[in-house]
């Protein structure tokens, strides 16, 4: 964590305490909010809060503010005893604040066609990830950053990917079990398992929760066709709010259905193309043609949402957006499925042989280990 601005001036009532900074910036905090979170509330091994709001008074009144050079001292009422606030904290979680990390998801890339994926995004041997703690955080920011990352290197042996999924996350089980396989049958369940060439496309919007992040080993490469296709959602769907806004909210707004029936799996669920928060920031994109299911929607909505629909679909065929890859014997990427669409070029069955294994893995388990590793490096500050 950088060291904060320096603290410029205090103001303070019996409800609130203001922190002018040396930068500009002004900070509020009520004085339950403080109370709430003041360390003598929380356990002192773990940090996890021993009160429930209840516990505390609806309006508690502060008796007094003081401060030194790295921190304040919050004396209430009819509390005990003085609470200390780092100001470092304090800052880093005041009102309008983004969260921690925050930065990490704002690294989005348009035009893929334009890109190199072995100098634009992580790629590292499997040997120097699994060996070197500083390849394996960079690595896993990246990841988290891109919404895409590479290794070479891996040993093209059946279910060796469970071997290298580990330092990555938790796998996320399915019908298809741990491990799912990617090759040519002659009667497919899914068209993943056909030689067509793949629209980019989402992986499973159709199961709830939807794979938040995906890995696919190469164990078996055609030499002609098979090329690999990605392209970063989040970049394609805010190019589309700032060209035509109007179609964006359709897309944020509308329902639609996704399902997939096999012999041994009924799914359906019901999600927007683009999901966002109730900020309007970017949180998912969902989109996979083969899968979804009839609209249900009225008259006065079916027209829009197919034209918002047309537009996205033309954005998504457009190559300026495509990273076009043809990947090796060996080689693993991994891909935020929530963000990161894929997608391939048609392969001859007949002449090639073609086989990938992949693993779905929880979002949150890899959100963790990536802060894991990085606060390794950075600790994190916390409230006196």
């Amino acid at each position: 964590m950088s060291s904060p601005p320096d603290l410029k001036k205090i103001e303070w009532t019996s409800h609130t305490v203001t922190l002018d900074w040396s930068n500009g910036a002004r900070s509020e905090f009520s004085s339950l909010w403080l109370l709430d979170n003041c360390s003598i509330h929380r356990h002192s091994e773990n940090g996890q809060r021993l009160i429930d709001i209840v516990d505390l008074p609806e309006a508690p009144k502060i008796r007094s503010v003081s401060s030194d050079r790295h921190s304040i001292l919050v004396q209430w009422e009819d509390e005990p005893a003085p609470a200390a606030f780092d100001l470092a904290w304090l800052l880093d979680n005041a009102s309008g604040t983004p969260p921690p990390d925050s930065k990490l998801y704002s690294k989005t890339w348009l035009e893929g066609s334009n890109m190199d994926a072995a100098k634009d995004f992580a790629w590292h041997r499997l040997s120097e990830f699994s060996s070197d703690l500083s390849v394996r955080r960079e690595w896993m920011t990246r990841l988290v950053q891109d919404g895409i990352a590479f290794l070479s290197d891996v040993p093209c042996i059946r279910d060796s990917v469970l071997e290298v999924v580990p330092w990555m996350g938790i796998v996320s089980e399915t019908n298809y079990g741990r491990v799912f396989n990617v090759q040519f049958l002659p009667h497919p369940e899914n068209l993943a398992d056909s030689d067509r060439g793949l629209g980019l496309h989402t992986d499973n919007p159709y199961r709830d929760p939807v794979p938040g992040f995906q890995t696919l080993h190469f164990l078996v490469t055609a030499p002609e066709g098979g090329e690999n296709l990605f392209a970063d959602g989040f970049a394609i769907a805010e190019h589309l709010r700032a060209a035509q806004p109007g179609l964006f909210e359709t897309l944020a707004r509308t329902p639609v259905a996704f399902a997939f029936r096999s012999k041994d799996a009924d799914f359906r669920c019901e999600r927007s193309l683009i999901q966002v928060s109730h900020r309007g920031q970017l949180q998912a994109v969902h989109y996979n043609s083969r899968s979804m299911a009839p609209l249900r929607l009225n008259s006065s909505e079916i027209d829009a949402f197919y034209a918002a629909y047309r537009r996205f679909a033309a954005l998504l065929h457009d190559q300026r957006f495509q990273l076009k890859i043809k990947m090796k014997n060996g080689d693993l990427v991994a891909f935020d499925n929530q963000r990161i669409l894929h997608g391939r070029t048609r392969f001859s069955a007949s002449q090639h042989a073609r086989h990938l294994q992949g693993c779905y893995l929880t979002r949150d388990s890899v959100l963790s280990q990536m802060a894991l590793l990085r606060r390794q490096s950075m600790p994190q500050t916390q409230v006196a």
